[in-house]
């Protein structure tokens, strides 16, 4: 890593209030360059609820100073309701949300320092958002990164896949953000005299999302609103979409340079759900910064960078390798393609095969060793070995493959089955299986068999009839090499990423009428092209903030299993970055635990917990924040309980709890 101590253009810093419509301001930080009243430059917004003044403050000294030393307004607004910004939040990309930041779009424009071109970009959230306020079209937006986003808010978010609940991040990012929503603002920022009446009002506000996202089992009018895949037409900025293949978001990169008509480029690498320039596993980092430079140099000031001779997607292709939860680095190659779907890739479909049916009844705790569904690149993230998973469900295996095979794309599962109940999920899982045993995740994809003829509507199967059934897995890019096995593993249960339906059922599969297809890219595509390159990462000189380790460190992820009641229990620390101190005096203290449990042959068992602990501290300012939030279900309905817990040096000031309950539609 490079770090930048001298730019082109000197910089200046400075917070400033941005008013919206209705006049709620919105608390922002501009770095710019400093003659930028006399010599304008082009705006970049990245639009956040993780509040610029802690959580994201490290990362956000990585990168905006760096977009203005290079001549560019670099400007982090806090959204309604978070951070130091007026208003209350009520849910994820809401109109308001979305409204605000054609407001703050607008706004920038119109700026003395600013040459009326903006360009947007963020990760995950912030990602999320560019693509949606690019399909409002605000004049003045004229090209978007988005990194690790989503482009269809129900099949390919943190609340439902493939029809199903996500119970691993349903639960978890619900309670998340309970916490981060009931944070207090910074009285240095807003005033003392008016940070508490601001924080009463949010947490007098505060509905847990929970009971929004299990409202909408389908995928309804609420999952559309929001989804650019509902109409990529509607965008007609430039848009650069990032990913990584070990995060869950990496689909719409596909999509977009499928579907989009307006000028676009993609690029998938091994990442997490990081930057690609941060240097967190699994890696190699890219210098992500200079060529996000190159997109908006072309796009806000009109200079030929060569990026739009770029290949349409740039993908990387990982090498095999053993399983493991973490790698530094992935080993493996960039390739490139001007078209998607492209020319070089061709589907190559691989029967299950075998004689008569098979019985798919696996245990209610398979998927334990699924992962974390975010992996932030942590020492746990990554799925280990699945041969305990494999010895769970039912696996067909190929014969050893007598040559290297490249995949790049979603591979399919047909499956030919029955279900022995009304209500039930199918999960495929494609394996690298080594001579010696080992297996290593490639891809994994998940239906509900109530959704198999669309996500907007519930349709129970009829058990003794049998159908044909067709689903996407996520996208990847592997390399299988000679001698090992391509093995699809078939289950019924996948917890805690699948929550279970409420009755215990089994499958009936027959293989020979089921088959695995695979998109096998053509190693020599890449012959007469020349290689695919990246600069070394490089960001501004790092926020000297202090990490301090926990006073009792615990282990970010335990799997027990207590033999005499039947229960499995896993127990996550999700690791977002502990407790710190920045260069301001800031004390921000940060614990959080999520907990699922289930029991053997019991899928009513099943059970959810998220607990958190917030604290911030400074010059005699001291606010403190508790929330847990736990999820199980009847065969009929979910139940959720909620709890908040605020002080303000040491005196509460709110004290909230919720028990709601919403009927199993389709989930």
């Amino acid at each position: 890593m490079r770090y930048r101590e001298a730019f082109d253009r000197d910089v200046r810093v400075e917070d400033v209030w941005i008013p919206t419509r209705d006049g709620t301001r919105l608390h922002a930080r501009v770095w710019r360059p400093t003659d930028a009243e006399t010599a304008p430059v082009p705006a970049l917004l990245e639009y956040l609820p993780y509040r610029k003044s802690d959580w994201t403050a490290p990362r956000d000294a990585q990168r905006h100073p760096w977009y203005a030393g290079h001549g560019y307004a670099s400007v982090r607004v806090d959204l309604r309701g978070s951070g130091d910004s007026e208003g209350v939040m009520r849910d994820e990309y809401d109109e308001t949300e979305l409204a605000d930041g054609v407001d703050v779009v607008n706004w920038l424009a119109e700026q003395p320092w600013c040459t009326g071109k903006v360009g947007m970009f963020g990760i995950s959230w912030g990602g999320f958002n560019s693509l949606q306020i690019a399909a409002l079209r605000p004049e003045p937006l004229k090209a978007i990164v988005t990194v690790c986003s989503a482009d269809d808010r129900y099949d390919n978010d943190v609340h439902y896949i493939g029809g199903a609940v996500l119970g691993i991040d349903m639960l978890a990012w619900a309670g998340t953000m309970l916490a981060f929503t009931a944070r207090p603002p910074h009285p240095a920022s807003v005033g003392e005299d008016r940070w508490l009446p601001m924080w009463r009002e949010r947490l007098d506000a505060l509905e847990p999302y929970l009971h929004t996202w299990l409202a909408h089992q389908e995928r309804d009018a609420y999952w559309r609103h929001g989804s650019v895949c509902e109409d990529y037409a509607a965008i007609d900025a430039a848009v650069l979409a990032v990913g990584g293949w070990a995060d869950p978001y990496r689909d719409t990169v596909l999509r977009l340079v499928e579907h989009l008509d307006a000028p676009v480029r993609g690029l998938i690498g091994p990442w997490s759900h990081q930057y690609p320039d941060r240097g967190l596993p699994p890696g190699p980092a890219i210098g992500f910064l200079q060529e996000t430079l190159r997109w908006w140099d072309h796009w806000l000031k009109d200079t030929d960078t060569g990026v739009m001779d770029e290949p349409l997607l740039r993908a990387w292709i990982n090498d095999p390798v053993p399983p493991a939860t973490s790698y530094e680095t992935m080993p493996g190659r960039w390739v490139g393609d001007d078209a998607w779907p492209a020319p070089s890739v061709t589907w190559d479909e691989r029967p299950l095969g075998g004689d008569g049916p098979v019985i798919v009844r696996s245990p209610p705790h398979t998927g334990l060793d699924a992962g974390r569904y975010f992996p932030f690149g942590n020492a746990t993230d990554l799925p280990p070995d699945q041969r305990e998973e494999d010895g769970r469900s039912v696996c067909f295996d190929s014969a050893p493959l007598t040559e290297r095979v490249e995949i790049l794309g979603r591979p399919r599962v047909r499956l030919r089955l029955d279900s022995a109940t009304r209500r039930a999920h199918v999960i495929a899982r494609v394996c690298d299986v080594a001579p010696d045993g080992s297996s290593t995740l490639v891809t994994r994809g998940v239906l509900n068999l109530m959704s198999r003829h669309g996500r907007e509507q519930a349709v129970e199967w009829e058990p003794g009839r049998y159908e044909d059934v067709e689903f996407e897995l996520n996208g990847t890019g592997y390399a299988f090499p000679p001698g090992h096995r391509v093995r699809v593993a078939v289950s019924d249960a996948y917890w805690p990423w699948v929550w279970p339906h409420g009755e215990r059922g089994q499958l009936t599969v027959q293989p020979g009428e089921s088959a695995l297809l695979l998109p096998v890219r053509d190693p020599g595509a890449d012959a007469a092209r020349a290689p695919i390159t990246f600069e070394e990462p490089e960001q501004a000189p790092p926020l000297a903030v202090t990490v301090e380790a926990p006073a009792e460190p615990r282990p970010e992820r335990t799997v027990t299993h207590d033999v005499a009641t039947g229960e499995w229990v896993l127990d996550v620390d999700p690791n977002y970055g502990g407790s710190r101190t920045y260069p301001d005096g800031l004390r921000y203290e940060e614990s959080a635990r999520e907990t699922y449990r289930i029991r053997s042959e019991d899928p009513l068992s099943a059970v959810a917990s998220s607990r958190w602990t917030i604290r911030l501290r400074r010059d005699g300012w001291d606010a403190e924040i508790h929330t847990a939030t736990e999820l199980r279900a009847t065969a009929e309905e979910f139940i959720m309980d909620s709890s908040v817990e605020a002080r303000a040096n040491g005196e509460t000031v709110a004290n909230r709890a919720w028990q709601h309950t919403i009927p199993r539609t389709s989930a």
